[in-house]
């Protein structure tokens, strides 16, 4: 059965220390660590087999004892894992993060088992499984920034995703520049939060609409921009920005709100939503993500 979504990039393990405490370089203070299943398009295909859709994964994960746990976990939640490239070689990747009450103090992503894998974790894609060179899978295709540089240009350029919507995230600001070789793809949605849209843009932007409005100057086909607990603008080619303020909510996590957003906007928009109610949708979603509202 063909997979509603397939989900390209990091799955790993989530280790997320957070305190109610305001911290500072240096600080040590009480709070609680949790080791989750993570990485940018693991918590999109968590988020869409929350909502009824059927995603599969295309990443690379370690035959190791942690590997093996994490293929359990995510076939528990209902995400189709029998296309993941595994490595005997190679261990589990990891990201580690810090959160206090004002949100993210500082994360380390340990993404090298994904990067060392390279093109190898897109062979279902030529082999027949999922599509060929002749016949190139026609679904939706989520691609994160932890994919290598080279690995995204090829992607951009290859006749293996002609046919695809491609929904296209970073993994961190610090990552943002990875997709330029996807920016002018016809079929590719780049979702990038301000600061991301900033990087990729060459310059400062105040709020998400004027950030849309340079990125798809710039030759982006599709932008969704966030701003945090602010506002989110969407802007087609040719269009006109789409801009809704957030609701407000008390911050209880953080990480994956991001991934959250673009999941629900997804779902929505495959459902037949218009724009407007697509990003109500996505960003009603990802507070509830923030306040601790969904499991």
């Amino acid at each position: 059965m063909t997979p509603d979504f397939l989900c390209i990039g990091s799955v790993l393990w989530d280790m997320i220390g957070r305190t109610e405490s305001r911290m500072t370089p240096g600080a040590d203070v009480a709070g609680t660590i949790q080791r989750l299943p993570g990485g940018v398009v693991m918590n999109i295909a968590v988020t869409l087999a929350r909502l009824n859709q059927r995603p599969a994964l295309l990443t690379a994960i370690g035959r190791d004892p942690e590997g093996d746990e994490l293929m359990d976990r995510a076939r528990a939640m209902g995400l189709v894992m029998h296309y993941v490239w595994r490595s005997a070689t190679l261990s589990t990747d990891r990201y580690m993060a810090i959160e206090d009450d004002s949100g993210l103090i500082a994360a380390i992503a340990d993404a090298h088992s994904l990067e060392a894998a390279g093109d190898a974790i897109l062979r279902p894609l030529a082999d027949g499984r999922l599509g060929s060179a002749q016949a190139p899978f026609a679904g939706r295709i989520v691609l994160d920034g932890n994919l290598t540089v080279d690995l995204l240009a090829e992607i951009a350029r290859s006749p293996l995703f002609s046919a695809a919507d491609l929904y296209v995230v970073p993994a961190s600001p610090g990552k943002a520049d990875r997709l330029r070789p996807l920016m002018r793809h016809p079929r590719a949605t780049l979702y990038v939060n301000l600061e991301e849209a900033c990087i990729l843009g060459g310059a400062r932007f105040s709020d998400s609409r004027s950030a849309a409005i340079a990125l798809v100057a710039a030759g982006a086909t599709r932008v969704l921009v966030t701003d945090g607990a602010r506002d989110a603008t969407d802007l087609h080619a040719g269009g006109e920005p789409l801009t809704r303020a957030a609701r407000a909510v008390r911050a209880v996590r953080v990480t994956g709100a991001g991934d959250t957003f673009l999941a629900a906007h997804m779902v929505a928009e495959s459902r037949g939503e218009s724009p407007a109610e697509a990003l109500a949708r996505a960003q009603d979603a990802a507070a509830d993500h923030v306040a601790g509202e969904t499991t």
